[in-house]
């Protein structure tokens, strides 16, 4: 099997890398960015390609909609810092086989990765359970936001700063900066521009 990892982490690479040290029927193949990425595609043709949902240079949920885009055939897994079952929904939606989060058991991408070559789609029995419950509750990703945190995104996006949409909608600047941490933290997003893509998106505004 030939595994494309495309992670920028160097510590997540090698774990990735003693995942499969043992399987000698596996070659995994490491790029960092979505430009190296889409190179190692076309020259090595991987049988599994796993990415991570935030490099560099753009987006694995983007990179992953254009991989299976291109190849209908394309066996993608979606890895991430993030457990919230709307990016996972997400994920799938973008023609990912799996979606493995980095907080689960180390051994999850092992899982997934010879699930997927195989030809199974693979997801975390607790995610699953999770995914289920969202969709029972709400359809569509954006239900895990408060009415308020939907608001302030919004406003966001919109360009007012944190200090403007404190003043807009009456609270303190620091009840909107820990709204502001949350919508990160949902969204698997390291800086406030990151969470107003991967927002856009995931259509929440």
């Amino acid at each position: 099997m030939k595994l494309l990892v495309v992670e920028d982490h160097p510590i997540v690479i090698s774990g990735c890398r003693a995942l499969f040290s043992d399987d000698d029927n596996v070659t995994m193949i490491e790029v960092r960015t979505a430009s190296e990425a889409r190179t190692a595609m076309r020259e090595h043709l991987p049988d599994v390609t796993v990415v991570d949902i935030n490099l560099p240079d753009g987006s694995g949920l983007e990179l992953t909609r254009e991989f299976v885009g291109d190849n209908p055939d394309a066996r993608v897994i979606v890895f991430s810092m993030s457990d919230t079952p709307m990016i996972a929904v997400q994920a799938i939606e973008c023609g990912a086989k799996s979606y493995v989060s980095k907080n689960g058991n180390p051994f999850d991408l092992r899982d997934a990765v010879y699930a997927v070559d195989r030809g199974e789609p693979w997801m975390a029995d607790d995610l699953i359970q999770e995914i289920a419950l969202l969709r029972a509750k709400a359809p569509g990703t954006s239900a895990l936001l408060s009415d308020r945190e939907h608001q302030v995104l919004r406003m966001l996006t919109r360009g007012r700063s944190m200090a403007e949409i404190a003043s807009d909608i009456a609270v303190s600047y620091k009840t909107v900066a820990g709204d502001c941490a949350m919508l990160r933290h949902k969204l698997n997003a390291r800086t406030s521009s990151e969470m107003i893509r991967i927002a856009v998106e995931l259509k929440l505004v």
